[in-house]
């Protein structure tokens, strides 16, 4: 398992909330199915001495109003090496994923069914999922209740380098995901939409990172093992988002999520999101979010001794730690006659800012322990920049 996957999935989300809230930028009073459309995007994640990026191309096309067929291509590349790896003395790390999705939506009357799949495919990780989701218009088409379920079934391997050379990998084990989710969408009045979604995820399997070490004390100083992680996390989740479209051409819309695992991590997140029409081809976005998360009950940034308790991490992503989120984004409409056999084509453009404040997560680099000693370090810290630059035919 690529020691930055919890980077990537950050990454992504980043996108998927920037195409979500571009994609509810106007109110819809009944079941539609998406616009035909094809985007052609690049993305960059950079920060913490990793760097993220690559391509990915999203296809759409409707028949006769009632079937929705898409297709999405999407790679990245990582280079750098993150804490985890630079804290054992290591800076080489690069890897390639390459991920293919098909889907399609299928409307009837006032119900929408939608099927996808997905594979996704990197030298130590391979990840297959099956999602399917229905939604339903009740009420004149004013509350809309939906249910998804997906499962996810993954390999986990390990990459074996020899100065640093790729020479073999090895399996180390299988992880499954479940997961389910229910939502009501309802609209209070013309210019007025509050959600509700709740999931509940099921994992199970090896679900530690097969790179990732703890370290321990020693009357010699500091050494390091494997982390061990229980087999089973079970985790639930509650957004509340509203969205208010405001007379001067302008929506803004607030959410609130909240997590909970049998872990014992505990998280609340807020955002503020602000999308202002100028003109008649150019939209901007600015966007703020918080977030805080407690530490999970097996996580000590230095054990006392090898082998200290049942379950050890060290990973940051699971102590105590909050962020800071400001974004800003534009998309501008193109008019050029060689553009007029499309409804609609726009260039889009986003970035955010992220900051991150580890609150148990020391900054463990081998010179700094040196200096003054282990468990007396710094507290980490990362700031981070997510680029999202794509273009969207719409026809």
């Amino acid at each position: 398992m690529a020691v930055t996957r919890q980077i990537r999935a950050r990454a992504i989300g980043a996108l998927l909330a920037i195409v979500i809230s571009l994609g509810i930028s106007a109110p819809s009073f009944s079941a539609v199915l998406p616009e035909d459309r094809s985007d052609v995007m690049y993305h960059q994640y950079n920060g913490g001495g990793v760097t993220i990026d690559g391509p990915s191309v999203l296809v759409r096309k409707g028949f006769k109003d009632k079937i929705s067929v898409w297709g999405n291509y999407y790679t990245d590349s990582i280079s750098g090496a993150s804490i985890d790896l630079l804290s054992r003395g290591s800076n080489f790390y690069q890897e390639f994923r390459e991920e293919k999705s098909l889907g399609f939506d299928y409307l009837h009357n006032r119900t929408t069914l939608s099927l996808s799949a997905t594979n996704s495919e990197e030298r130590d990780y391979s990840a297959n999922n099956v999602a399917f989701a229905v939604s339903q218009d009740f009420f004149g088409d004013m509350t809309t209740l939906s249910m998804n379920y997906s499962q996810s079934n993954n390999e986990v391997r390990r990459n074996l380098y020899e100065d640093d050379a790729l020479v073999d990998t090895e399996d180390v084990g299988d992880a499954r995901s479940q997961r389910f989710g229910i939502g009501l969408t309802q609209v209070l009045t013309r210019k007025w939409i509050v959600a509700l979604n709740v999931e509940s995820v099921i994992d199970d399997g090896y679900l530690n990172n097969p790179y990732r070490d703890v370290r321990f004390l020693t009357p010699e100083g500091i050494n390091w093992q494997g982390e061990v992680y229980p087999e089973t996390r079970n985790s639930d989740a509650l957004a509340v988002k509203s969205m208010y479209y405001l007379p001067w051409k302008a929506s803004l819309k607030l959410e609130y999520r909240t997590f909970g695992d049998s872990w014992g991590i505990r998280a609340d997140s807020y955002e503020l999101l602000y999308t202002q029409q100028i003109k008649q081809r150019l939209i901007v976005q600015a966007k703020y979010r918080n977030y805080n998360q407690t530490a999970a009950d097996f996580f000590s940034d230095l054990f006392p001794f090898e082998s200290a308790q049942n379950f050890l991490a060290r990973d940051k992503e699971l102590s105590e730690f909050s962020s800071v989120a400001l974004g800003l984004g534009a998309t501008y409409e193109l008019k050029y006659d060689f553009l007029n056999w499309f409804d609609s084509t726009t260039i889009n453009f986003y970035i955010d800012n992220i900051n991150f404040d580890y609150k148990n997560f020391r900054e463990a680099l081998p010179e700094i322990t040196e200096q003054v000693g282990a468990g007396n370090e710094p507290f980490f810290k990362l700031q981070s920049n997510v680029v999202r630059f794509f273009i969207s035919f719409k026809y």
